[in-house]
């Protein structure tokens, strides 16, 4: 059965419950057998010869061989001891060597084989949830809601199982987050396994319900508090919801409290996003780069999104040329730049030019935003409105008197575009304002032409008639 390779080998292969208990081990002969195992000896046949003799009629400790061969990736002789335990058996009915079997098949991608070994151990022992879930985790993309049909008959047999966290699971595990919240809010959180409550936190967190999410993980840190998903869960959450200082609290537990914390790239940025929120922009950026230097940053995408985000950075500090220069790496690190990725590009540059004292580097400034609002009329057709009026204004600064009519071409061209609307909405109509009254001072002040200022005035009464410019110029010129 092909059409099976969903399989999820980690989770079918994940023992809970009594019977996890009962393979684990615990015998002298199991750890001798292991011992063994892991020292890869050349005569292993031979010094296995002696234990299967001991044990030919104790189905647990056989299974557990065979469990040992199956971490050791023996899947042949995993098989042939999994077989023994069967035979140790009069009925020859042994869940857990039906479970084993059912996990060599799951590791070939023969998922309709493992889903039928899994019936088969439910069948042979009612009460051992390990079948129950790992019938269902083969079924989880096929049919998630046939899998937990199957863990349904779970809860009458074992009703001190948190059977919903396990169809939690199975809807966790194929990206249904709504069933998995659904199903994991019925489950009693205090009969949850860790797992299942960090899924639970997570599958809230993928569907932005960051208090909810935050809650569960809180309750987590109740039981747990040094491990690492419910901190970073916390940390995430809080840094969602604005609440920056407690994101730091728990950030600092993650990187230097948790137990076994593994970090990547997310972890880093999300610190970074914390700190931005808390107003420590220095450290912020430090966060930034070191997600940057990250092994699992692997590809444009992501490192255009923190790249981004430590132009942002440098743009809370009003360092501006460093803000640009990362944000021109930013573009070129993304696949297609949108009429706005442009756009925040040209208006970082006014940003730079406003913040400038020199006329020079102020002028040069402008003259960089004026060139990117030219780039994108050219390549954005419905951006071209919005790039005239920019290119209006940023000419306006350059020339604040008008004597140049820097301005003036791109006013003339908004008019152009918008006056022959029968309809205007209020962005048109404030454009079209603000480029009449340029042409009317420009035309009245700089080029002295009355009777062309007179005109845009008459124009501007019709459109705003309280306007008090367009009624003094038309006095002026009676």
């Amino acid at each position: 059965m092909k059409t099976m390779k969903y399989l999820f080998i980690a989770a079918l292969v994940t023992v809970f419950g009594t019977t996890a208990m009962a393979q684990d081990g615990t015998k002298a002969d199991v750890d001798a057998v292991k011992k063994i195992i892991s020292s890869k000896p050349v005569d292993l046949d031979k010094q296995m010869k002696d234990f299967y003799k001991k044990n030919k009629k104790n189905p647990e400790n056989l299974a557990a061989f065979g469990r040992a061969f199956y971490e050791a990736k023996d899947t042949a002789r995993a098989r042939v001891y999994a077989e023994y335990a069967l035979d140790a058996v009069k009925n020859h009915q042994y869940a857990p060597a039906f479970i084993l079997l059912g996990d060599l098949k799951a590791l070939s991608d023969d998922g309709g084989a493992a889903a039928q070994y899994y019936e088969m151990a439910t069948y042979a022992d009612p009460k051992n949830p390990d079948g129950y879930y790992k019938y269902a985790a083969v079924y989880r993309k096929l049919s998630p809601s046939s899998a937990v049909a199957k863990l349904n008959d779970l809860r009458a047999q074992r009703p001190d199982i948190a059977v919903d966290a396990l169809a939690g699971r199975i809807y966790y595990m194929s990206n249904d987050f709504d069933k998995a919240l659904a199903s994991y809010d019925k489950a009693d959180k205090n009969l949850m396994e860790e797992r299942d409550l960090s899924d639970y936190a997570m599958a809230a967190f993928f569907k932005q319900k960051y208090q909810k999410s935050l809650d569960i993980a809180k309750f987590g840190l109740t039981k747990k508090p040094r491990h690492a998903a419910f901190n970073r869960l916390a940390f995430f959450n809080d840094t969602e919801l604005k609440n920056y200082d407690e994101a730091l609290m728990y950030a600092d537990r993650l990187f230097n409290q948790s137990d076994s914390a593994k970090f990547s790239y997310y972890d880093y940025t999300y610190y970074g996003n914390a700190l931005s929120g808390a107003k420590q922009h220095d450290k912020a950026i430090a966060m930034y780069k070191k997600a940057l230097e990250q092994e699992d940053m692997d590809n444009k995408a992501k490192r255009a999104g923190v790249i981004k985000q430590l132009s942002e950075a440098y743009q809370q500090q009003e360092d501006y040329p460093n803000a640009i220069k990362h944000y021109e790496d930013y573009l070129k690190n993304i696949d297609k730049a949108t009429a706005n990725d442009v756009a925040a590009l040209a208006s970082m540059h006014m940003q730079h030019g406003g913040s400038l004292q020199d006329a020079e580097a102020k002028k040069a400034a402008f003259q960089k935003a004026d060139a990117v609002y030219g780039d994108l009329a050219a390549k954005y057709e419905n951006a071209q409105e919005y790039a005239y009026f920019m290119r209006a204004r940023v000419n306006a600064q350059m020339d604040p008197d008008s004597k140049l009519g820097l301005a003036k071409p791109y006013y003339e061209k908004l008019i152009e575009l918008i006056e022959p609307r029968a309809e205007k909405d209020a962005t048109e109509r404030a454009r079209i304002i603000e480029s009449y009254r340029y042409m009317i001072a420009y035309n009245f002040i700089v080029k002295e032409d009355k009777a062309q200022a007179k005109a845009y005035a008459e124009k501007l009464i019709q459109i705003d008639p309280d306007n008090e410019i367009a009624k003094q110029v038309i006095d002026a010129t009676k």
